[in-house]
């Protein structure tokens, strides 16, 4: 008999890193799903994939349509092995300047669309008694980031999801079923190429700038090894939660962090200009 394919899906797939996640994941033989709120960016992911991807116009803060397409792939391969919440969304700013909208923006997409896929995914997985939601989440995910406020709130409530829900299906019995929170440091992307002279963004790149093929290793790794927590550099976490852990200590030397992060940034933007770099790193 010939081995089933394992099916994922993966939600902001059209570019960046949701692209070279599912890039990844065919090479590993998994059929994927590639799903955007742009059609036609989830269908150009979807051509490089070979014959047994699928594209899907997917807007994440609709639950309805996240079960549905969830239901939709059951039924075309007969289960749900994986499902990657990638799609997100980043505005930076002051917290008091930004507007309802914006930080709606952020709070409906990057956490309950996070909650949405991770439910949808969940459901035809409990009944299988098997199957992986990777959750990509960021470092902004377990540490106030200045300058991205709102986004790393809508980052930390994705965060207690995730571990919440894994610790839920645990105690509830299913032991067959892993949720990881995949956090990397700064990627870039689409979402922080047009931030080199945002002094907001700066924390972005404060320390080991990644790139999408960087990342989507990480998600390939989980989906041999699932851990609840994987952080990318893995020294960055521990770090970073410092801050979190002795807030009065963070506060006294946040103008030396953020004056850093700003040389760092202006760094990064002079090896992107020149050339030198992403190119060197894949």
């Amino acid at each position: 008999m010939v081995a089933r394919m394992r099916t994922a899906v993966v939600t902001g797939a059209g570019g960046g890193l949701g692209r070279a996640i599912a890039i990844e994941l065919a090479t590993r033989g998994f059929a994927v799903w590639a799903t955007d709120i742009d059609a036609e960016a989830a269908a150009g992911t979807a051509t490089k994939l070979g014959e047994a991807a699928h594209a899907s116009a997917l807007d994440v803060r609709d639950e309805g349509a996240c079960r549905a397409l969830a239901a939709t792939v059951v039924a075309d391969t007969g289960t749900l092995d994986l499902w990657v919440n990638n799609a997100g969304v980043l505005a930076t700013g002051l917290a008091w300047e930004q507007s309802e909208e914006v930080r709606g923006s952020m709070l409906s997409i990057n956490a309950a669309g996070t909650m949405n896929g991770t439910v949808a995914a969940l459901e035809p997985m409990v009944t299988a008694g098997r199957g992986h939601v990777i959750n990509v989440i960021s470092l902004a995910g377990i540490v106030a980031a200045p300058g991205e406020v709102a986004y790393a709130a809508s980052k930390h409530a994705a965060m207690a999801f995730t571990l919440g829900t894994l610790f839920d299906l645990r105690r509830a019995g299913h032991r067959g079923i892993d949720v990881s929170a995949l956090c990397p440091d700064g990627i870039w992307t689409p979402m922080i190429e047009d931030k080199l002279d945002d002094p907001d963004a700066a924390g972005s790149f404060s320390g080991h700038l990644l790139t999408p093929a960087e990342v989507a290793r990480e998600v390939g790794k989980l989906t041999d090894r699932p851990r609840p927590i994987a952080i990318v550099p893995r020294w960055r976490g521990p770090l970073l939660r410092i801050f979190d852990l002795f807030p009065r200590l963070g506060v006294r030397l946040l103008p030396a962090v953020m004056w850093d992060a700003r040389r760092r940034q202006r760094h990064y933007k002079k090896l992107i200009q020149s050339g030198r770099w992403p190119q060197s790193r894949d």
